[in-house]
């Protein structure tokens, strides 16, 4: 299924690779509207796509947009979108971040179908999964094309996938921190990073291709060989608070999204 005209309201990040990953032959819409905001972001795309189109104003992209995402820092929001006239029974997909449903629909101020979801930046690469709450067929099928939707029964549900999302800068982290000791070790930086990168992504791609069925505890006693080097290094991150220090983090941020911090 495939939409005829999307707008963005907000050209950060997040629009540029959802823009990216719409266009990717075959391409999933006929027209996307952008923000004249964050100039650079929409005239590199309308010069890459030829059916991106730079609205004068947030207003005529809702106008000319069979669905509209908001794509806005949740710091602005509020004032952005009570600027806007929605036509009642629009679509409108919200990624903007920790911010409440309701508080949305009372800004928005029209009978809107509104739908929350979480994209990553993967989606530029259709390579991206995506919480959406509440399920929805069509932006369900539109998250389908950047790769995956995970249809969210409940606020809880959103709000946790939300929580885990928060983890990619500390995987990175881990990264860098086995990069920077294997240089502090004496190998080479770039020798380093050559061999971590692929290492990640090959375990990416066994969890991956595992799915569901198979627990990520399988997948971690199937690497760690009992009395083997997986198994001790698993062990000390244990007994020295790593997981622990991970489930606080995770608990922490899940009360911030929930608005109990």
């Amino acid at each position: 299924m495939n939409v005829n005209s999307i707008g963005f309201v907000g050209t950060g990040a997040i629009t540029e690779v959802m823009v990216r990953g719409l266009l990717a032959e075959p391409a999933y819409a006929s027209e996307i509207h952008v923000s004249p905001r964050s100039a650079h972001i929409a005239e590199g795309l309308a010069a890459e796509f030829a059916s991106v189109r730079i609205a004068r104003d947030n207003q005529e992209i809702v106008e000319r947009s069979d669905m509209v995402f908001l794509a806005i820092r949740p710091q602005i929001a509020e004032e952005v979108v009570r600027q806007l006239s929605f036509r009642n029974g629009q679509m409108v997909v919200s990624v903007v971040a920790a911010t409440e449903r309701q508080a949305l629909l009372e800004w928005i101020g029209a009978d809107v179908n509104l739908v929350q979801a979480i994209p990553l930046p993967f989606v530029a690469l259709r390579q991206g999964v995506t919480a959406v709450y509440p399920p929805d067929t069509a932006v369900a099928a539109l998250f389908d094309t950047l790769r995956t939707a995970v249809q969210c029964q409940s606020r809880k549900e959103y709000d946790l996938l939300a929580a885990a999302s928060a983890v990619m800068s500390t995987y990175f982290g881990i990264m860098e921190s086995l990069a920077g000791w294997l240089e502090k070790c004496g190998l080479e930086r770039a020798k380093g990073q050559a061999y971590i990168a692929p290492l990640f992504a090959g375990l990416a791609q066994k969890a991956s291709s595992a799915g569901a069925a198979e627990p990520f505890s399988a997948l971690s006693r199937e690497f760690a060989t009992k009395g083997g080097l997986n198994e001790q290094v698993l062990s000390d991150f244990d007994k020295n608070g790593g997981i622990a220090a991970l489930t606080a983090a995770l608990d922490d941020v899940l009360a911030r999204i929930e608005g109990k911090d």
